[in-house]
């Protein structure tokens, strides 16, 4: 059994979704969770309200209060390749997350993800990460050090304050036209598909934005840069798949392939490149490039 050595915690909505205990409201918010498993971590204090106080199967259901919990998996996989550390100083860590590692605990990954490595090498309990990235995908991830300037640091994403460049390998049409130096602006709504995973683009006003530039080509693929405009989930990975350019070993699009166990010789040949942006506390210019490249 892996045990999250940090606590996950998530707020109870102002709006009762129809439950008399917290106990009901966790059997609606983690559906595959079953309801012993529950009540064995309330039977062992592993979840309290913020004043520490132990949650128990008839606790009453309290409005926008604070629950906290450990999240803990039978069996934790291990993933073989390990992150470094780019660039670090008193407000925030900037480091390189390989392939298959989770960013942050969910799933089957309790302590095997970027976050909770960071924080075991570095001793700094308080990091957190700024932004998102796919577990499948590779590349540069900035943290906050420090909780009193988190705020503006989170505002430059919030705001689109900073650049990000990926590098994507995909394939083409063997022997068609040339694609080095063309350019795509990809805009287009995109919301949930089912399963609730993946993304689908419907008709609509757009809501996604991404710039797509082909780098080179050998044969039947070619290197393409990215950059996101707004920040959408699986966003570059559909945008791809929408040119007719699907990223190479990406099991989820254009069509969901079945499930199966990481392939670790063919990850997804996706790579978060650089971050670029002023910093909002030294209003300083920075940036961060990583020097790992794509299978191309």
């Amino acid at each position: 059994m892996a045990i999250s050595s940090t606590h996950s915690k998530f707020t109870l909505p102002q709006i009762n979704p129809g439950v008399v205990t917290v106990l009901e409201y966790l059997q609606i918010k983690f559906p595959r969770i079953a309801t012993e498993v529950w009540q064995q971590r309330m039977a062992a204090g592993k979840v309290h309200w913020h004043s520490g106080e132990c949650i128990q199967p008839e606790t009453f259901y309290q409005p926008q209060q604070r629950v906290y919990y450990y999240r803990e998996v039978a069996v934790e996989p291990k993933i073989p390749f390990a992150e470094t550390i780019v660039y670090q100083d008193e407000q925030i860590l900037v480091a390189f997350k390989p392939h298959f590692l989770a960013l942050m605990p969910g799933g089957r990954f309790v302590n095997e993800c970027l976050q909770n490595r960071l924080r075991e090498s570095t001793g700094l309990s308080d990091l957190q990460a700024l932004h998102r990235l796919d577990r499948v995908t590779a590349g540069l991830v900035m943290f906050s050090v420090k909780p009193a300037t988190r705020g503006v640091y989170h505002d430059l994403f919030a705001h689109r304050k900073i650049h990000k460049t990926y590098h994507a390998v995909a394939k083409i049409e063997a022997g068609g036209p040339n694609l080095v130096g063309r350019e795509w602006q990809v805009k287009n709504k995109m919301v949930a598909a089912i399963p609730k995973f993946r993304m689908q683009v419907v008709a609509g006003e757009p809501n996604s934005h991404s710039v797509v530039r082909c780098l080179r080509q050998v044969g039947d693929q070619a290197l393409f840069e990215l950059h996101p405009v707004t920040g959408r989930t699986h966003q570059l990975r559909l945008h791809m798949a929408t040119l007719g350019h699907a990223i190479l070993n990406d099991k989820y699009y254009p069509e969901l392939e079945d499930e199966s166990a990481d392939d670790f010789a063919k990850p997804l040949q996706l790579l978060a490149k650089s971050l670029k942006f002023i910093d909002p506390v030294t209003s300083q210019a920075r940036s961060f490039m990583c020097t790992q490249r794509l299978q191309f």
